[in-house]
C-alpha cells in the first residue's frame, strides 16, 4: 500500500490517496499507469505527482495508441540515479521506450515533442536509449533552470522535495505534506544559517543548489533496465 500525494494544480491544493501496487495512479484513466509502474525501482512508501502530469500521461498514452513501458518515473532525491534537480524527484517526469528500437524511440520522441502535451522532451543526444518527457511547472529559480522558488504559503511537489530533503538531513519540518508552513520555514532558515546562506526562509537558486548537493548522491545516471 502506498501513500500518494497529488498536487491539484487546478485548485492549488494537495490531495492524499492510498493505493495498492496494481491499482491505477490517481487521475489515471484506462489503467494505463499503475502505482508499481510509476514507482519503478523506488522503495518509497510515499509517492507524489501532480494532477496535470497524470492528465498529460493520459493524453499522450491515448495519442500513442498502445501501452508504454515505464523505465523510470518517481524517485526520492537520496535514491540517486538522476541529476541534482531532476523532475523525477517532483514526480512529473517519465523515462520510457528503452525496450523499443532506435527508430521507434525517435517516432515516440517526435510525437511527444509535436503533441505539445509535455513541458519538456529531452533530445536524443542526451537520452539516446530511452525517451524522457515531463510536465514540470513554475519558473526556475536559477537562470540555468531547475526548481522554482518556494516560500511560506507555497503548495507543490517541489515543497515535498524540500521537506523530504530537509528531513533526510535532520531538520524538522513538521511533516512531508507539500505545504510550506511555519515548521518548514523554520527548517529552511536553520539549514540556511548552517550553510552560510541568507536566512530568509525562501528557497531560491542558492538554497536549492546547496540543499540538493547535500542530499542527492553522486552516482552515475542509471538507465532503465529490463
Amino acid at each position: 500500500m502506498a501513500t500518494i500525494r497529488i498536487f491539484n494544480n487546478d485548485e492549488n491544493r494537495m490531495e492524499t490517496y492510498f493505493r495498492n501496487e496494481n491499482e491505477a495512479m490517481p487521475y489515471n484513466t484506462g489503467n494505463s499507469l499503475l502505482v508499481r509502474e510509476f514507482r519503478g525501482s523506488s522503495r518509497s512508501d510515499l509517492l507524489w505527482s501532480t494532477k496535470r502530469a497524470m492528465q498529460s500521461w493520459n493524453s499522450f498514452r491515448f495519442l500513442y495508441g498502445r501501452p508504454i513501458r515505464v523505465g523510470f518515473a518517481f524517485k526520492r532525491p537520496y535514491e540517486g540515479g538522476h541529476g541534482q534537480q531532476s523532475q523525477h524527484f517532483a514526480g512529473v517526469a517519465f523515462d520510457v521506450g528503452h525496450n523499443l528500437s532506435a527508430a521507434e524511440r525517435n517516432t515516440m520522441r517526435s510525437l511527444a515533442y509535436n503533441s505539445g502535451i509535455w513541458s519538456y522532451v529531452e533530445p536524443s543526444s542526451l537520452t539516446p536509449t530511452w525517451v524522457h518527457f515531463d510536465r514540470r511547472f513554475g519558473t526556475p529559480a536559477c537562470a540555468t533552470g531547475g526548481y522554482p522558488a518556494v516560500r511560506l504559503g507555497s503548495i507543490s511537489t517541489y515543497v515535498l522535495i524540500l521537506q523530504d530533503s530537509l528531513t533526510r538531513l535532520g531538520y524538522t519540518t513538521g511533516g512531508i505534506d507539500g505545504i510550506f508552513g511555519n515548521g518548514t520555514a523554520n527548517a529552511v532558515m536553520a539549514f540556511q544559517r548552517a550553510n552560510g546562506l541568507t536566512a530568509d526562509g525562501v528557497v531560491g537558486c542558492f538554497t536549492w543548489s546547496y540543499l540538493m548537493n547535500k542530499v542527492v548522491p553522486v552516482t552515475a545516471v542509471l538507465q532503465p533496465v529490463d
